[in-house]
C-alpha cells in the first residue's frame, strides 16, 4: 500500500547542534499491553493514510513467522528464568520450575541454569529426569513448544541506507513491504514481540469436576438466567460465551475428547452471532495436542474476557452459584474472567449489544479515564501576502479600486490556547521550514474558497477508477493539495499518478524485503529503509506535522518512528491480532489503531501507554478518522457499521448503519461537517456529522456504568447514497475546497 505526505515538500527536519527534536531513545519494550499472537489477515485493508504512508505487502499474510535465534553464549541472568525461583516444593511451580531448567539445558544456557537451580535448591539430577515419571518430560516438551512459540525477543536488522540529510528536499512517500517466510528456527529461536509471562503460558486448566456432567451445570446456569427477571437477563447472559469457551477447553485439555465434543455440539449454536468466526476456530481444537502453541488458544488462556455487570445482576448470579455449590463455573469466573462490576441499573440489551463483540470482551472501564488532551495545537501566525487581484487597481470609471483588508493570519482561529489541547512542547515537533510555509499559505487561500457544506448543500464525488487492477490494488492515498493519486499493489509496488496535466516519471520498483521505505516524489529514489518489520504492513501514516510516522502490520504491534532514526521510538502492543488501520490524531500526540480483534485503541505518543479501548465492532476494523477539531473518531469494520466515538470521555456516541458490506474508507469533511464513508458495497455514504454530535450533552455521560443512550435510527443522519459501478471504495478524500474525490478497483462480477 501507498500513501503520499501531506503539507510538506520536504520530511527531514533541519537538524540543531543539540540533535534532532527526538521522543525518547527506542525502546523495545515501550508499550503497554498484553500478550499478542497472530491471525491471518485475508482482506484488503482501506484505511490508508491521510498524510504520510501506507503499506503493500508481497507475501501470503499467513505465512509462519520467523523466528530470531537467541545466542547461546549469553551470560548468567540474560536467559528468560522468572525474577525470583519458585518454591520447589509446589507441584505446579516444581514442574515449571524443572521445564524450565531442562529448557535452559537444551539452550546450552548452563550458566543461567545453575544459577536457577542453585537458587531453587535442586539437585541436577532432578532436571535429568530423576524425578517423577513423566513430569520432566511432559513439562519440558510443552514447555519447549510454548516458549518457542511465545517468549520474546528482537534482533536489530541490518543497517539502512543513509538518512536523508539536512537539505535533502521533495515530496516523499512512504512504503512497507513483506518479507517471505524464514527458515525455521533451531532449539534457542524465539518468536519476536511481546507475550504473556512464562508462568501463565504454562498454567493449564486444572480438573474439577466430573466431566460428565459439564453438560449439567452449563445447563443449569442457563436455565437459571433464561428465568430471570428481563432487567438481570441481558448481563447475565454475556456470561454464556466465556463459559462456553473456557469449560470445552477444559474438557479438551484433561483428554475428555468425547465429551468436549459433545458439549461442543449441544451449545455452540446458543452463543451470539458475531463470535461464529471464533468458534470456529475453537472447532479445530479437539485433541490435548492440538492446543500446544496454538495462539488463539493462549488468547483465551493468558487474556482475561472482560464483562461489566451492574452490582445487583452479579449478586444475583453469586448467591445462585453458591446454593447450587456450583464450584466448576464459580472457579472459571474467578480464575479467567474479569467482572467490572458498576453501580446503578443494568444496562438493556441494546446497550450490552452495542460495546460487546471484541475478542476480549469489553474494555474496563478503568482503561478510558485516562486524560487525554484532544484539543488542536496552536497553530503559527504566518501572513498571508495579498493576491495579485488584489492589489489596487482602477476600475471601469477611473476611479481607485478599494484595497481590501489584509486576511488575517493563519492563526487566527487559535488565538486563546485551546483548553483541551496538550501543552505546545508536549513531544518534540519540527520547525517549519520556508517550503512547509509556502504550503500552509496556498492552503490558507484554498481555505477561503472553500463549500461550506450541510444537508442543503452536499460536496460532488469525483471518483477515480483502477481499471484492470489484476496486481491486487491494497490502498489509495491522495496528497493534501490533491495534486497525485498513489496505489499500492500486492505485488510489493507503489505507483503514483497525476491528478492534474503535469507528468511524472513512474516510481521505481520495490522490493520484498520486509522494509518500510520513504521514497522522494522529486527525484523518485528511496531515501531511507527501515527494518523492524517481520510481517506484513498493512497501514502507515505521517503525522500531520511531519518527521513521526506510524505503521501497523500483521505482528499485532503498531511502530511509531522518526524520520531520521532506523530504529522505531515506540512499539505500541495490547492488541490481539493484527493492526489493520493506523491514525494520527490533528495533534499528533496520540495515535489510533484498528486491529483485527475487534477493538480501537488510542495510544499517547509521549510514553507509549494505552489510554483508550474502543469495543463495539463485530468484525476486523478496517477505516478509522479523526474529526478536524480533534474530538471525535470515526470508526468502519467488516460489520459495515460505522461507530463515533468521543475521545474526552472514552465513549460510544453514536453508530450508523447503512453498508451492507466492509467499510474501507471513512473522511470528515475539511469543516467537520460531512462524514464521508466507502465501503465493499460499492457505495459512498454521506452522513450528517454536526447533527450526530450537537444533541450531545455532558449529562448523558454515565461514568459510573459507562455509556449512554444511543439513537435509535440513524438513517435520518444519512444525507445520500453513491454508488459506483462494481468498484469497492477504497479510498475517500476531502480536497481543501470540500470536493470529494473516491477511488477503488473495478471488480467485474
Amino acid at each position: 500500500m501507498a500513501a503520499l505526505a501531506e503539507e510538506q515538500t520536504e520530511v527531514a527536519v533541519k537538524l540543531e547542534p543539540e540533535g534532532p527534536p527526538t521522543l525518547l531513545p527506542p525502546q523495545a519494550g515501550d508499550g503497554a499491553g498484553e500478550g499478542s499472537g497472530g491471525t491471518t489477515n485475508n482482506g484488503p485493508n482501506g484505511g490508508g493514510g491521510n498524510v504520510a504512508a501506507s503499506s503493500s505487502t508481497g507475501g501470503d499474510g499467513g505465512t509462519p513467522k520467523p523466528t530470531v535465534a537467541v545466542s547461546a553464549a549469553a551470560p548468567a541472568g540474560a536467559a528468560p528464568v522468572p525474577a525470583a525461583a519458585p518454591d520447589a516444593g509446589a507441584p505446579h511451580d516444581r514442574q515449571t520450575l524443572l521445564a524450565v531448567l531442562q529448557f535452559l539445558r537444551q539452550s546450552k544456557l548452563r550458566e543461567a541454569e545453575e544459577a536457577l537451580r542453585r537458587e531453587a535448591g535442586l539437585l541436577e539430577e532432578a532436571v535429568a529426569g530423576s524425578g517423577a515419571p513423566g513430569e520432566v518430560d511432559s513439562a519440558g516438551a510443552e514447555v519447549t513448544s510454548a516458549l518457542l512459540s511465545r517468549v520474546t525477543a528482537s534482533a536489530p536488522g541490518p543497517a539502512a541506507p543513509d538518512p536523508p540529510g539536512t537539505g535533502a528536499s521533495g515530496a516523499t512517500v512512504v512504503s512497507g513491504s513483506a518479507s517471505g517466510p524464514a527458515a525455521p528456527g533451531k532449539v534457542g529461536s524465539v518468536a519476536v514481540e511481546d507475550q504473556p509471562d512464562v508462568s501463565a503460558v504454562l498454567s493449564a486448566y486444572n480438573q474439577q469436576g466430573d466431566p460428565t456432567m459439564y453438560e449439567e451445570y452449563y445447563s443449569g446456569l442457563k436455565h437459571f438466567i433464561e428465568c430471570s427477571l428481563d432487567c438481570h437477563r441481558a448481563e447475565l447472559s454475556q456470561l454464556f460465551y466465556p463459559l462456553f469457551v473456557h469449560m470445552y477447553l477444559e474438557l479438551v485439555y484433561n483428554q475428555h475428547e468425547n465429551e468436549a465434543k459433545s458439549f461442543f455440539e449441544k451449545f455452540h449454536g446458543d452463543q451470539e452471532c458475531y463470535y461464529q468466526d471464533d468458534l470456529r476456530v475453537l472447532s479445530s481444537l479437539t485433541k490435548k495436542e492440538h492446543m500446544k502453541g496454538n495462539e488463539t488458544m493462549l488468547d483465551f488462556r493468558t487474556s482475561k474476557f472482560v464483562l461489566r455487570i451492574s452490582r445487583d445482576s452479579y449478586q444475583l448470579l453469586k448467591r445462585h452459584l453458591q446454593e447450587k455449590q456450583n464450584n466448576q463455573i464459580w472457579n472459571i469466573v474467578q480464575e479467567h474472567l474479569y467482572i467490572d462490576i458498576f453501580d446503578g441499573m443494568p444496562r438493556s440489551k441494546q446497550q450490552i449489544d452495542a460495546m460487546v463483540g471484541s475478542l476480549a470482551g469489553e474494555a474496563k472501564r478503568e482503561a478510558n479515564k485516562s486524560k487525554v488532551f484532544f484539543g488542536l495545537l496552536k497553530e503559527p501566525e504566518i501572513e498571508v501576502p495579498l493576491d495579485d487581484e488584489d492589489e489596487e487597481g482602477e476600475n471601469e470609471e477611473g476611479k481607485p479600486k478599494k484595497k481590501k483588508p489584509k486576511k488575517d493570519s493563519i492563526g487566527s482561529k487559535s488565538k486563546k490556547q485551546d483548553p483541551n489541547a496538550p501543552p505546545q512542547n508536549r513531544i518534540p515537533l519540527p520547525e517549519l521550514k520556508d517550503s512547509d510555509k509556502l504550503d500552509k499559505i496556498m492552503n490558507m487561500k484554498e481555505t477561503t474558497k472553500r463549500v461550506r457544506l450541510g444537508p442543503d448543500c452536499l460536496p460532488s464525488i469525483c471518483f477515480y477508477t483502477f481499471l484492470n487492477a489484476y496486481q491486487g490494488l491494497t490502498a489509495v492515498d491522495v496528497t493534501d493539495d490533491s495534486s497525485l493519486i498513489a496505489g499500492g499493489f500486492a505485488d510489493s509496488t507503489v505507483r503514483v499518478w497525476s491528478v492534474t496535466p503535469k507528468k511524472l516519471r513512474s516510481v521505481k520498483q520495490a522490493s520484498e524485503d520486509g522494509t518500510v521505505r520513504l521514497w522522494s516524489l522529486q527525484t523518485f529514489t528511496c531515501l531511507v529503509g527501515y527494518k523492524g518489520h517481520n510481517y506484513p504492513v498493512w497501514d502507515t501514516q505521517f503525522s500531520p506535522y511531519g518527521y513521526y510516522f506510524v505503521s501497523g502490520g500483521h505482528d499485532r504491534v503498531a511502530r511509531l518512528w522518526a524520520t531520521d532514526h532506523y530504529q522505531p521510538l515506540r512499539i505500541f502492543a495490547g492488541h490481539l491480532a493484527d493492526v489493520n488501520c493506523t491514525r494520527f490524531h490533528p495533534n499528533s500526540n496520540y495515535v489510533a489503531t484498528g486491529s483485527a480483534d475487534r477493538t480501537v485503541r488510542l495510544w499517547d505518543v509521549l510514553n507509549g501507554n494505552c489510554v483508550r479501548i474502543f469495543t463495539g465492532h463485530k468484525g476486523p476494523i478496517h477505516s478509522l478518522t479523526f474529526s478536524p477539531n480533534g474530538r471525535f473518531l470515526a470508526t468502519g469494520a467488516t460489520d459495515g457499521r460505522v461507530l463515533l466515538w468521543d475521545i474526552g470521555h472514552g465513549l460510544m456516541v453514536g453508530e450508523l448503519k447503512g453498508h451492507t458490506d466492509t467499510v474501507c474508507s471513512l473522511r470528515f469533511s475539511r469543516d467537520g461537517e460531512i462524514l464521508a464513508s466507502g465501503s465493499m458495497d460499492n457505495t459512498v455514504r454521506l452522513w450528517d456529522a454536526i447533527k450526530a454530535f450537537e444533541d450531545l450533552e455532558t449529562d448523558d455521560f454515565t461514568t459510573a456504568t459507562g455509556h449512554i443512550n444511543l439513537p435509535e435510527n440513524s438513517q435520518e443522519l444519512l444525507l445520500g447514497t453513491y454508488m459506483t459501478k462494481s468498484t469497492p471504495v477504497v479510498h475517500l478524500h476531502f480536497t481543501r475546497r470540500n470536493l470529494v474525490l473516491a477511488a477503488g478497483a473495478y471488480s467485474p462480477q
